[in-house]
C-alpha cells in the first residue's frame, strides 16, 4: 500500500488560511496574528510566518512593517488590474490547448471535474473555488509552463476578487452556464470560439460585478 506523504506545517498552515480567506471565514482587511494563528492550527510561530510570507508573496495578504499582516482587500481598481491580465493571457492559453491537443476529452477533463464540482457546490465560497478550479485546468495543457505558471500567480487573487463578490451577489448560475458555454466549444474544438466566449466571460464578471468602470479598455 502507498502512503501519501504528510505535508509539511509550513504547507498546512498555508492551505489552511488559503481556504480561510477563500471561503470568507477570513475577511478582507482582517488582521492576521502569528500567535492566534498558531495556536488555530497548532503549531509554532515559524510555519505561520512562512505561510504568511508566501501568501504575501501571490498577493492574497499584504504586510506591514508597521500595521502587520492582514487578508488584502478588494476594490475596483485592484479587480480589474487582475482581470485584466487574466484576459490578455486565459483566452490566448484555451486557444493553444484546443488547437494542440490531441486528445481534447482528456486535456480537458479536469475542467469538467470542476465544473461538476461546482453544480455540487452547496454555498457560494465553494462554488467560487470549483470555479477557478474551473479556469486553472482550461488553461494548465496548454504546453507552455511559464504562461500556466503566470495564470497560477494570479490564481489566489482572482480568487478573492470572485468569493468577495459572490458573497455580496451570488451568480453562480450564470457563471456556470459561461463555463459550461467555453468547455462545449473547446470540446467541439473550436479554439477561436472557445477563446472568445471565454474572454467575454472574464470581462463581464468585473464589468458586472464594478459597473463604474470598464474592466478593459
Amino acid at each position: 500500500m502507498t502512503v501519501a506523504p504528510v505535508p509539511s506545517r509550513t504547507q498546512y498552515v498555508l492551505e489552511g488560511i488559503r481556504h480561510a480567506v477563500l471561503t470568507g471565514r477570513l475577511r478582507p482587511g482582517q488582521p492576521l496574528v502569528e500567535t492566534e494563528l498558531a495556536l488555530r492550527f497548532g503549531v509554532s510561530k515559524t510555519p505561520v510566518r512562512e505561510a504568511l510570507k508566501t501568501l504575501a508573496g501571490s498577493g492574497l495578504v499584504v504586510m506591514s512593517q508597521y500595521k502587520g499582516v492582514a487578508v488584502r482587500t478588494v476594490d475596483a481598481a485592484m479587480a480589474r488590474e487582475v482581470y485584466d491580465v487574466r484576459l490578455l493571457l486565459e483566452p490566448e492559453a484555451l486557444r493553444r490547448v484546443v488547437e494542440s491537443s490531441l486528445d481534447l476529452e482528456a486535456d480537458l477533463g479536469g475542467a469538467a471535474a470542476a465544473l461538476a464540482r461546482a453544480a455540487r457546490a452547496t454555498d457560494p465560497a465553494e462554488h467560487s473555488l470549483a470555479s477557478g478550479d474551473f479556469h486553472r485546468a482550461l488553461c494548465l495543457p496548454c504546453g507552455n509552463p511559464l504562461l500556466a505558471r503566470m495564470l497560477d500567480d494570479l490564481r489566489d487573487q482572482a480568487a478573492l476578487v470572485s468569493a468577495v463578490v459572490w458573497t455580496a451577489d451570488p451568480s453562480g448560475a450564470r457563471e456556470d452556464a459561461e463555463h459550461r458555454e467555453i468547455l462545449r466549444l473547446a470540446l467541439r474544438g473550436d479554439a477561436l470560439g472557445a477563446a472568445a466566449a471565454l474572454r467575454r466571460h472574464i470581462a463581464g464578471f468585473v464589468d458586472r460585478a464594478f459597473p463604474e468602470g470598464r474592466a478593459v479598455r
